[in-house]
């Protein structure tokens, strides 16, 4: 059975520089899980919420000195 011949003719240049056009692929990865908070973020709230404590403390203090 003979070759069916390509409607495109392959041409090669005599002189000069051969470029060839790659068509770039997409490529899929994984998607990276992000943190919703930073750990420095965390650790400011800590700190935040002790502060918080420690001024509610003192002023159940100052109001029980107060009332005596």
């Amino acid at each position: 059975m003979p070759e069916a011949r390509s409607a495109l003719r392959e041409m090669l240049p005599k002189r000069g520089q051969l470029s060839v056009e790659d068509m770039a692929t997409l490529v899929l990865c994984k998607p990276k899980l992000l943190p919703l908070k930073s750990v420095t973020l965390e650790k400011l709230e800590k700190m935040q919420r002790a502060a918080q404590e420690t001024v509610r403390r003192q002023e159940m203090a100052q109001r029980e000195e107060l009332q005596q």
